[in-house]
This record gives structure tokens, C-alpha cells and sequence, in this order.
């Protein structure tokens, strides 16, 4: 079991180089932020002040304290996305994975390990104006390998941290063409990131009026520099005739390459939520994260764009109509919904970029030691039509398979 979880693990670095954006906002910073957290806290409006002992929580770490049985999951979305204008639309499907994760508990405490992305970079943006004609491209993003550890301090208080390695590399491609002059200028601009971080998370619970339990949480993640190196490439080209891009003179092409750090801000949330065991849950959560700094990446420098502190408000919660029926399968679903609104942090012509969101899923039980499947789907938008900008709007339905098994029981009988 053990050596298959690993090889699973293993195989999918190939996988997260996927194209998981195709949105021109990704063209700033170090692209879109990509995890919103598990198919199960994302129907939920992605909150992550709840825990149980059965499912992973990889938003907060303290929350691998509450796991009793060995857990491995895997997350996947496909998404619609129709891109406006104001003028005309156009649209675009894509899927991606979205995290492989491993929980193993022991006696007061758990741990974790796997792989999520971070950030993603795709889009393509075309424009002519007379006589002059360009193409901007771009791809890449970040992915992060995580350790994280969750401990009972005393009783109904938890405590975790998460070791995270980012890494990965963002190429943007400008090509400028003139008509009637048949070579044209290209300039790439390449960037490869890396860097440690760490999260802390805290979670609390507490029995009110003996029937219900109210949950607190928390988390922290301090200001973090990763480490940055620059290439930028200049050439003059022509097209080949399948469309290929053919230097003219290697001699001429002009390289650059420039060492530096980008910040990732410091970020903080709390959430609070009420509920019955195993019945139904109710919880918000906040989230604000000081501005980075990304003027180290060679494309970042434009004074129509700037970078603020990033908010987000979250609420949503799950009912379980009876956890143990002995006869009604849909009386042991779970089902969830949740709302999201998201201000990005990210400042452009003026207008402030921002997100929103409405989800729904089920929690369906589908064998021994409560493995299930987790369903959902996520209407939301990103950004506007003011200022002759572009609004994104979404319909993402993900899915997760959630492992369960127990590992590292002694046997009771011969």
C-alpha cells in the first residue's frame, strides 16, 4: 500500500506542467492562484475551519490532529470558461489536477504530504492596430511539494505547521510584426522560481448548550522571499511557412540573465462555526494577505498596474440528513454549498480585479472504512468589462476520490 501511495504520488509532477489557466490576468504577478482548497471544502465555499476524521483539510494543518484513518486523495476540475469583452465572447474548456494528498494519523497526532499547485500562467492575447500587429503568449506557473504535521495540544485544541518547497518556471512571448516587413521582433522573457515557506494553522472546538459545537481556526503565513532568476531573450525572426518561428541571425540574438527575490505577503485568517456532529455545520472564514512584491520579474513593470492587500470572505457549511441509516443510501450523503468573495490583490487601469462565487456538492459514501467520492461545481467570475478589460466567467465541476484504510494497527488476534 504503502509503495503504491508513493509511486502515485511520484508520477503526477509530469502532470501538474499543465496549462491550468487560460485567463489574461495571469499575465501579472506569478499568474492566477489555482487551489481553493479540496473538492470538499471548495463546495463549501472553500471555509477550512471544519475537521473530521475521515476527510483531508490541506488549507489548515492543524486540522491532520483529527484524521483516525490513513487518507489518500486526489482532486481534479474541468472548467467552461467564456471570456467578454463587452463586445463579443469566447470560450474556452479545460481540466486540471488540482492536488495529490497523503494523511496518516497516530495516537494524538497526523501528518501529510503532497503535491498542489500554486499559481498558473496560459493565456494569448492578439491585437492589430494599422499596420501593426502583436502577440503576446504566455505559460508556466509554480507547484508545491508539502510536509505538514497537526498535534492535540490539550484537549479540543489543535496545533499544526506545513513545510512547503515552491518551484517552477512562467515564459511570456512578445512578437511584434510591421506588414510589408517580412522579419519581425520577438522578446521572451523567462522566469524559474523557487523557495521555502511555512503555514501555521490553529483550530479550537468546544460543546455549546451540550448540542452543539462551535469550531474556531486560524492560520498564519508569515511574508516569504523566493528565490528568482531572469532571462530575457531578444531576436529577429521570420515565420516559417507551417508557422514556425525561425531566427534570422543566432549571432544576433541578445541574451540577458539577472538574479533577484520576489514577496509573497504575509497572510492571516480566522473562521468561526457552529454545528451538530455528524448533522450539519455552518461556518465563515477571513482571509487578508499583504501585497507582494513582484517588480523582480521582468514583465511586472507597467503603470496601469498595481499590486494592493488581498481579502476574502467565505461561508458554507454541509447537512447530513442521518450519518447511519441502515437503509437509504441518499440519507448518508453529504450535502454542501457555499459562497465565496474574492478581492485578488490585483489593481488594473484603475479597476480592482476581483472574484465571486457560488458552489454546491455531495459527499457520496462508496465503500469500507468510509472511502467516498466528492462531487461539486463552482459557478464563478473574475474581473470586468470597464476600462476595456475582460471578465471571466466560470463554470467548474471537480471531483475528488477520497482513500480511506487503516495503516500501522497492531493485530488483535492470530
Amino acid at each position: 500500500m504503502i509503495k503504491k501511495t508513493l509511486f502515485l504520488l511520484l508520477l503526477p509532477l509530469s502532470l501538474f506542467s499543465q496549462e491550468g489557466t487560460f485567463s489574461p490576468y495571469s499575465f501579472f504577478g506569478i499568474g492566477n492562484e489555482t487551489f481553493k482548497g479540496t473538492a470538499e471544502n471548495r463546495s463549501m465555499g472553500g471555509i477550512s475551519s471544519f475537521a473530521d476524521s475521515i476527510h483531508l483539510n490541506l488549507q489548515n494543518p492543524a486540522a491532520y490532529s483529527k484524521l483516525k484513518l490513513t487518507t489518500f486523495s486526489v482532486g481534479a476540475t474541468a472548467n467552461a470558461l467564456t471570456l467578454d469583452n463587452g463586445n463579443e465572447t469566447d470560450q474556452v474548456n479545460f481540466s486540471t489536477v488540482d492536488y495529490i494528498a497523503i494523511g496518516i494519523p497516530f495516537k494524538k497526532f497526523g501528518i501529510g504530504f503532497g503535491l498542489k499547485p500554486l499559481s498558473a500562467v496560459g493565456f494569448e492575447i492578439q491585437s492589430l492596430e494599422g499596420d501593426v500587429a502583436r502577440s503576446l503568449n504566455g505559460r508556466g506557473g509554480l507547484n508545491t511539494v508539502y510536509l505538514s504535521g497537526g498535534i492535540d495540544i490539550i484537549k479540543n485544541l489543535s496545533l499544526g505547521i506545513t513545510a512547503k518547497y515552491n518551484f517552477g518556471d512562467i515564459e511570456n512571448k512578445n512578437i511584434l510584426a510591421i506588414s510589408e516587413i517580412e522579419r519581425s521582433s520577438r522578446e521572451i522573457n523567462s522566469s524559474n522560481i523557487n523557495g521555502l515557506n511555512y503555514d501555521l494553522g490553529l483550530q479550537y472546538q468546544f460543546k455549546l448548550l451540550k448540542k452543539y459545537t462551535m469550531r474556531l481556526s486560524a492560520g498564519f503565513s508569515p511574508e516569504t522571499a523566493l528565490d528568482i532568476e531572469n532571462d530575457r531573450q531578444l531576436a529577429t525572426i521570420v515565420f516559417g511557412n507551417d508557422g514556425s518561428e525561425i531566427i534570422v541571425d543566432q549571432g544576433a540574438v541578445e541574451t540577458s540573465t539577472t538574479t533577484a527575490n520576489l514577496d509573497l505577503g504575509q497572510r492571516l485568517n480566522a473562521g468561526i462555526g457552529i454545528g451538530q456532529d455528524r448533522k450539519w455545520y455552518v461556518g465563515l472564514e477571513y482571509t487578508q494577505q499583504d501585497a507582494g512584491d513582484f517588480s523582480s520579474i521582468n514583465f511586472n513593470n507597467n503603470q496601469d498596474l498595481s499590486f494592493v492587500d488581498r481579502q476574502e470572505f467565505k461561508l458554507g457549511g454541509f447537512f447530513i440528513p442521518r450519518y447511519n441509516s441502515p437503509r437509504s443510501y441518499f440519507n448518508r450523503v453529504t450535502y454542501r454549498a457555499g459562497l465565496r468573495y474574492t478581492e485578488t490583490g490585483l489593481d488594473f487601469r484603475g479597476e480592482s480585479i476581483n472574484e465571486f462565487g457560488i458552489s454546491f456538492g455531495l459527499g457520496l459514501p462508496a465503500g469500507r472504512y468510509f472511502t467516498n467520492i466528492n462531487a461539486g461545481f463552482e459557478f464563478w467570475t473574475r474581473g470586468t468589462t470597464q476600462n476595456n478589460l475582460i471578465q471571466e466567467n466560470y463554470l467548474s465541476l471537480f471531483v475528488s476520490f477520497s482513500f480511506n484504510d487503516l495503516w500501522f494497527q497492531k493485530p488483535k488476534y492470530n
